[in-house]
């Protein structure tokens, strides 16, 4: 079993990539490939379901080949996905009835504002753990079924199948012999009880969803399903199934209560382990299912920042300040502050712990002087505050303060934005040798699940600190610097 590998297949918002691990938990080959981004309007984002499937299956097709191994030496797939983001397909061809509706798509935000005024939050929050938002898949799902013509009778009727990303996926790689989700992913469509581990059939009335388009919900301690050969050119078991921040918080091996990390991507998205009780937050964070390994799941309090990279790509995109987003960090090295410029960007509305889907974004205290290297610094230094926010609201919901915090994704390489959050948290910020520890956590998850490895305390050997980094900042400047982000961002309302 040593001589194989693990093939992870990480889905992410703006890519898809498939990453291949060995033994020691050492990335042997990575393929990447980025795929198109629809807006059809504002507050709408889109992605089209086969432009999903073909970039995926073609970078676990490319991966493997460029490091010259068979597809028979692929022990498990590990695949983790973007959560929430929704899709809808025909259950005999497989062709989907509208392109996927995005997490960071807004449509619904009058739909969930209904459903508050009429007084159902507390409903959803005590069986969910969620806010009612249109980030979450369950109001996604309704509109389809409710603007798609003919959609919902053939949904009462079973044609259809709904799922999130991974559903998806796994329905192509088994050539639709599986429709099935796991407990991650099911805990972020608005529509799984997270108490009793069921499809919540009060949920599904209220928003008036049926019960036939929904997939069968697994535990993370399985092996899921098996590729058909047609696919990858081997029957290969699909052995992990994880929500990709969950699949971080595994991956950075965050396994005892309390042990907490953020991952830097598309978005923010600082998780706690809360261990094997619910604790529903009073902050506005979200209760979220960790994982299930055995009968008990294990939980987590979530804070989601929707933008977080996602900034600096529009910096290069919609401004043009710079080619390639890693330009960034020199860029805003050439100023020595912000000169009381502050970006909050709000560009899909502000995620926890302020939950407003109509927030808008802003650039604050531009003056004659100002450079595009201080509201590239500005930009940069928002994804800090942001995680702030959260980290704040979560150690008041536990009532103990927290020392330090694992960081992941893309984002994390830059080293002035790990100093600054350090700064701003007054905490140590750890980084791993490995960043990508989503698909690390999905590859970990895959090869416990068949054997590979042989339990968790063997995986945690091989988490390696790779640079700490310690707060440096005067407590004055930082008074200064929260007290001008909060009315920055209440400036958005």
């Amino acid at each position: 079993m040593s001589q194989k590998y693990i093939l992870s297949l990480d889905q992410g918002t703006t890519s898809s990539r498939a990453i291949i691990y060995n033994a020691n938990g050492e990335i042997c080959s990575v393929a990447q490939k980025e795929y198109r981004q629809i807006y059809p309007q504002p507050g709408w984002v889109e992605h089209n379901p086969m432009d999903i499937w073909s970039s995926q299956i073609g970078v676990a097709s490319e991966v493997i080949a460029k490091f010259g191994i068979q597809s028979d030496e692929i022990a498990a797939i590990g695949i983790t996905n973007q959560r929430e983001t929704t899709i809808v397909w025909d259950r005999l061809t497989g062709k989907p009835v509208y392109n996927a509706i995005v997490w960071q798509d807004h449509r619904t935000a009058g739909i969930c504002d209904a459903f508050k005024k009429n007084g159902y939050s507390e409903l959803v929050k005590q069986k969910t753990g969620l806010e009612i938002d249109a980030y979450f898949s369950a109001t996604k799902i309704k509109w389809i079924l409710d603007n798609v013509k003919g959609v919902r009778r053939r949904a009462i009727k079973g044609e259809l199948a709904f799922g999130t990303i991974d559903s998806w996926l796994v329905w192509k790689l088994t050539r639709g012999q599986k429709h099935v989700t796991d407990v991650t992913n099911a805990s972020r469509t608005m529509l799984f009880n997270i108490s009793t581990m069921t499809w919540d059939e009060e949920l599904l009335k209220l928003f008036d969803i049926p019960i036939e388009l929904l997939p069968e919900v697994c535990p993370n301690d399985q092996v899921i399903a098996t590729s058909t050969a047609s696919v990858l050119n081997s029957e290969i078991p699909i052995a992990g199934l994880i929500g990709d921040q969950q699949a971080a918080l595994f991956g950075q091996m965050c396994i005892e209560k309390g042990m907490a990390k953020n991952t830097y991507g598309t978005g923010c998205f600082l998780m706690m382990n809360i261990g094997n009780r619910p604790i529903m937050s009073s902050n506005r964070l979200i209760t979220t299912i960790a994982w299930q390994l055995g009968n008990k799941p294990t939980y987590a309090l979530e804070g989601s920042v929707f933008v977080g990279g996602a900034v600096v790509q529009w910096l290069r995109d919609e401004l043009d300040f710079f080619e390639d987003t890693a330009d960034v960090e020199l860029m805003v090295k050439k100023v020595k502050d912000n000169d009381g410029v502050y970006f909050v960007p709000a560009f899909t509305g502000l995620g926890a712990p302020y939950w407003n889907q109509h927030a808008k974004g802003i650039i604050k205290g531009i003056t004659r002087g100002t450079k595009k290297e201080h509201i590239a610094r500005a930009a940069l230094e928002s994804i800090a505050y942001q995680s702030y926010d959260v980290f704040n609201a979560m150690e008041q919901d536990i009532g103990v303060k927290i020392k330090s915090i694992r960081v992941d994704g893309g984002a994390s390489s830059n080293n002035f934005l790990m100093q600054f959050q350090s700064d701003i948290l007054q905490k140590t910020v750890q980084r791993p040798e490995i960043l990508e520890t989503t698909s690390l956590g999905a590859a970990y998850l895959a090869g416990l699940n068949i054997g590979y490895w042989k339990d968790i305390p063997e995986l945690m050997k091989q988490w390696t600190l790779e640079k700490k980094f310690n707060p440096k900042m005067d407590k004055k400047q930082l008074k200064n610097y929260l007290e001008s982000w909060h009315k920055a961002v209440h400036n958005t309302f």
